[in-house]
């Protein structure tokens, strides 16, 4: 059986990291930097960054998420949010060199989350989890949806299965691994940008809190839902939704190393909850 299309589908076991317990914040910073979550080199140059906010300012799709309106930011000003958020100065990076991520800007962004995914416990709220990364940040989100669960928030699976038909003929679904969204091409997850199967599954159900990246985060902001998302320094839209008041809350960081090297954030998050 196709393991991501089943509905019993279980994240692989992971260690006792993910065990949800204080942690002392130098061994979460430590950790961060170990797995390249962050630190002075992450996966992506500075011209790469520079790039792809010009790509955004000049509309590109594939860098809007599915947002509208990215274009009035300067990327000048995109650049300088960017590295406040990430924690560089633009001005002193070499234009090849790598762009560094600070640890602990990390951790106070994911404790920012867990105050939030705290309230949406304490309410009862309905809550969906996806991801455009699902072989870099499964994990993540599989453990935040234990502990939802655990707290007594229902974690939703809107448009489970749905299929369709894109404009090149190319076949797409919706799936879920431990009620995590992802998009499939029916054999495999696949790593995405597109806002679609995100805008099919709130046409199905909107819920009152999405934690998510990339377009399935982008398209739930441009809906108006509350969002926490997680987005990558070459990654801008996101960040531009931020300052222009169109979400709170953004993790920056690497999004796409080893699943279980993102155990630090999830502690920073689990931390904050009942």
């Amino acid at each position: 059986m196709d393991v991501i299309g089943s509905h019993a589908a279980r994240l692989p076991a992971i260690d006792d990291r993910w065990d949800p317990k204080p942690t002392p914040r130098a061994e979460l910073v430590r950790g961060l930097l170990e797995g390249s979550v962050a630190g002075i080199e992450v996966s992506h140059p500075f011209d790469n960054v520079v790039r792809n906010i010009r790509l955004l300012h000049e509309g590109d799709p594939d860098k809007r998420f599915g947002m509208s309106g990215l274009q009035a930011m300067a990327p000048d000003d995109v650049l300088a949010f960017v590295g406040r958020a990430a924690g560089f100065d633009p001005g002193r990076l070499e234009e090849t060199g790598p762009v560094p991520v600070d640890p602990e800007l990390v951790l106070d962004a994911c404790a920012e989350a867990g105050d939030r995914l705290a309230l949406a416990i304490a309410r009862s709220e309905r809550v969906v989890l996806a991801t455009g990364h699902p072989f870099g940040l499964a994990h993540l989100y599989g453990a935040v949806g234990r502990a939802l669960r655990s707290g007594g928030s229902r974690v939703l699976r809107p448009a489970d299965g749905r299929a369709w038909t894109d404009e090149n003929s190319d076949r797409w679904s919706i799936r879920y691994l431990e009620d995590v969204a992802m998009l499939t091409d029916d054999q495999r997850p696949r790593h995405t940008h597109a806002a679609e199967a995100m805008e099919l599954m709130l046409d199905e159900e909107t819920p009152d809190l999405v934690f998510a990246d990339h377009g399935f985060a982008g398209a739930a902001i441009e809906r108006g839902v509350e969002t926490l998302s997680i987005a990558d320094v070459n990654d801008p839209a996101l960040l531009v939704a931020k300052a222009q008041g169109g979400t709170e809350v953004v993790i920056v960081m690497d999004d796409n190393v080893s699943p279980d090297d993102y155990w630090p954030c999830f502690q920073a998050i689990a931390a904050r909850l009942p």
